[in-house]
């Protein structure tokens, strides 16, 4: 990405994010009483500038105090969100009841007392939802689907698949996140393991001192571990990532195949993120399949679930995409459905069958409300006998 495209994109986010929250704290200071409103405004600003401040401190220095700070900010994602939210909301219905009066007049014939409750309303609400979330992210659900793909795939039978995507392995994510999910993803006994994109964060290095790759190598498959870039793989620096996931067991498919015991293809493509951070194009899906026999049964790989159509027009057997986390905080869930044709789950389209994953990790706020995390069993079967 250039450097001002970077300026831009910076901009807009930090300009957005700083106008959110003098909303949040502005509106939170006319309930706050005057002896306290010092320590309010030095406690919210801290409160907003920990994310931004410990993701630039743990580039240069991973410490106790970077983590605190990504922990706080990271929380303070989810409560600026649902504070936002729910102030809209009364702000709206304060402005519906200036056109067309509605209130009853318990509310309006005492407003500081009004603005008091609502503020403890809010704040309750926002805790429980929070608390909830964040319980919701600590259980890992299995989710198992099965089906026939009716082509022939040599000596197999059946396969037996575990996938898994967006992991964001970093500073909120780590070491004992994985070792809970390779727990789950061994004792399902796949015959391959496919991860679907975003498996490190933005930044390798709490990866890399917490040695969060040990757990890695303890992934146990017939026929291996499979990986495809994301988006978060380039925001971090993409050929680091890979370098250290390849080290680690991983082997990383780059706008490429593999064909697996003479039985089926296994396509990875290159995240649609390498356009914007290098300028290249990622090959087309026609150009990956060239000289692959769609006899046997494939897999494609893609993080991001757009152009869902690509994959049966080229005769893919089975897509898997992440990339969406089904909007991870409620209600963005309903936004990410009118963005993607699929945003979470299994659809069959034609001869192709699609599991968009909603992932296992998450961005920012350790908190899910909108979707619970997920690894995906999928259990296949294949036609007998080669026509």
């Amino acid at each position: 990405m250039k450097l001002s495209q970077q300026l831009i994109f910076f901009g807009i986010v930090f300009s957005v994010y700083g106008l959110i929250n003098y909303y949040i704290l502005r509106r939170g200071l006319s309930v706050i009483p005057e002896s306290y409103r010092t320590i309010y405004l030095v406690t919210g600003v801290f409160f907003v500038i920990s994310f931004i401040a410990g993701r630039f401190l743990e580039r240069v220095w991973i410490s106790f105090y970077s983590d605190v700070l990504i922990w706080v900010g990271s929380f303070w994602i989810a409560f600026m969100f649902y504070f936002f939210l729910s102030l809209v909301i009364i702000d709206l219905l304060r402005f519906i009841n200036f056109l067309i009066p509605f209130f009853p007049s318990f509310i309006t014939a005492n407003i500081e007392k009004t603005k008091r409750i609502t503020a403890l309303v809010v704040f309750v609400f926002v805790i429980i939802t929070i608390a909830g979330g964040y319980i919701n992210t600590r259980t890992i659900n299995t989710r198992t689907y099965k089906f026939k793909i009716n082509k022939y795939a040599g000596e197999l039978s059946s396969l037996n698949i575990v996938m898994a995507s967006d992991l964001h392995l970093g500073t909120i994510l780590g070491k004992s996140f994985l070792n809970n999910l390779v727990d789950k993803i061994n004792a399902l006994k796949p015959d391959i393991i496919l991860l679907a994109g975003d498996i490190v964060d933005e930044d390798l290095n709490p990866v890399i001192k917490n040695n969060v790759g040990e757990e890695l190598v303890r992934l146990k498959s017939k026929f291996g571990v499979f990986a495809i870039t994301g988006n978060h793989e380039y925001i971090g620096g993409v050929e680091a990532a890979v370098k250290y996931l390849t080290a680690h067991g991983i082997t990383e498919l780059r706008d490429t195949s593999v064909k697996i015991d003479d039985s089926f293809s296994v396509v990875g493509r290159e995240d649609r993120s390498v356009k914007q951070f290098s300028g290249r194009q990622r090959k087309s899906l026609s150009e990956l399949l060239t000289g692959i026999d769609k006899s046997f049964p494939i897999i494609m790989m893609d993080h991001q679930p757009f152009g869902l159509n690509e994959a049966s027009e080229n005769g893919i057997d089975l897509q898997l995409s992440g990339h969406t986390h089904n909007g991870q905080l409620w209600p963005i869930n309903y936004i990410i459905e009118k963005i993607y044709d699929l945003a979470w789950g299994y659809e069959v389209r034609g001869d192709t069958h699609y599991y968009v994953s909603c992932g296992v990790g998450g961005w920012g706020p350790p908190i899910r409300t909108g979707s619970r995390p997920e690894i995906v069993n999928l259990k296949i079967k294949f036609k007998a006998e080669k026509k």
